[in-house]
């Protein structure tokens, strides 16, 4: 019965692998040491700088990858789309009125403007590219980021519904 029991007994790895021993070990984390510097090396760094182009054909373009043989401006650098939601006192008294300071890239804004008209609430919107104003605006209001929505004194950074609910009641 033993020699019945031995054939089919499955064989089973070790609990401890065979060559565990310190120059194994030692061995293994110089590799994983190896790749993560040529991965740091090798890294390309990321980048929020936003690109602008005309075409020949007059179609307007935008990349984060700046073109070839072409002339652009560069729009956006250094300004992002908030993630969160964050409230603060603003340095800028809107008065009675909405203010959003947008871009024309940022799909947040874009929500959040879809969701002002959906509501009927009359706003003023600055896109921080394409006026003088509206960035000399936006850099007094010192924001790293859109949108931004002012109501009175009040400031939100990023937008949600309800935090915009907030702000305005």
């Amino acid at each position: 019965m033993d020699e019945a029991y031995t054939a089919i007994r499955p064989t089973l790895p070790p609990a401890v692998p065979a060559p565990f021993n310190r120059d194994f070990m030692y061995y293994e984390m110089m590799k994983f040491l190896a790749l993560l510097v040529l991965l740091l090396i090798f890294a390309e760094p990321s980048s929020a700088d936003v690109y602008k182009w005309t075409d020949e054909n007059g179609l307007i373009h935008y990349s984060d990858k700046k073109p070839e043989n072409q002339e652009f401006t560069e729009v956006g650098a250094g300004i992002g789309t908030y993630e969160s939601v964050s409230y603060d006192t603003s340095n800028v008294d809107a008065g009675k009125e909405v203010i959003i300071f947008s871009a024309s890239w940022c799909g947040t804004c874009k929500k959040a403007k879809k969701y002002l008209r959906r509501q009927g609430i009359p706003f003023t919107e600055y896109d921080i590219e394409k006026g003088s104003r509206a960035k000399s605006l936006y850099k007094e209001l010192g924001a790293t980021g859109v949108p931004v929505i002012l109501v009175g004194k009040k400031r939100m950074n990023g937008f949600t519904e309800a935090g915009f609910e907030r702000i305005y009641k």
